[in-house]
């Protein structure tokens, strides 16, 4: 009789482990994260790209690796900064993409996308920085062109949020994972 055929599943399944979460931050903080996360989503629908740029640090790195479809038992770690990536992006990057995304000669762009995100399941952490928070949310994004042309992305992002020298929210880090391993829009003139 082989090992497998001996192992009895009952003593596979392992005893429930109780989440361990942190503490839950002041409803009046959630509140303001989740309402600068829906002003964001609508500052990209409009395409008011100048004015979203405004709510990020100087030190922001805006990433969204590539996905890899990885069996279970794969050791390897998950979204790795050497590997590729479809955004990995500072800030003057992002205002390049801005800048070229808002040119005359974007084809892509003529007629414009209308995007809409649809952004849910936000939580809030508090950090070990005083002014910092890390914040976990999920999005879908479903872009139109043309008469009939129609892509959707989704997936999670984690965000690391900052208070200014004014007190205001600003976008210090995000990291998207989509749930795509291989892009199926055309192109990926949109942000997440």
């Amino acid at each position: 009789m082989s090992q497998a055929a001996e192992t009895n599943p009952a003593d596979m399944i392992r005893s429930p482990k109780a989440p361990q979460f942190p503490a839950l931050p002041d409803r009046d903080l959630v509140f303001e994260v989740e309402q600068f996360l829906y002003r964001e989503a609508r500052l990209l629908d409009e395409e008011r790209y100048e004015e979203w740029l405004g709510l990020m640090t100087e030190d922001i790195h805006y990433w969204m690796p590539g996905m890899q479809a990885r069996y279970r038992d794969d050791a390897s770690a998950g979204p790795l900064i050497e590997r590729m990536a479809f955004y990995d992006d500072d800030l003057l990057n992002l205002r390049r993409r801005v800048t070229r995304f808002m040119h005359a000669t974007a084809w892509a762009e003529d007629p414009p996308t209308r995007a809409v995100h649809i952004i849910n399941n936000i939580e809030v952490e508090l950090t070990e920085a005083e002014g910092e928070y890390r914040v976990y949310s999920t999005f879908v994004n479903c872009r139109g062109r043309n008469e009939s042309e129609e892509s959707w992305l989704a997936g999670r992002r984690t965000d690391l949020l900052r208070r200014d020298a004014g007190g205001a929210l600003r976008l210090a880090r995000r990291m998207i994972c989509i749930t795509q391993t291989v892009l199926l829009a055309k192109n990926l003139n949109v942000f997440l």
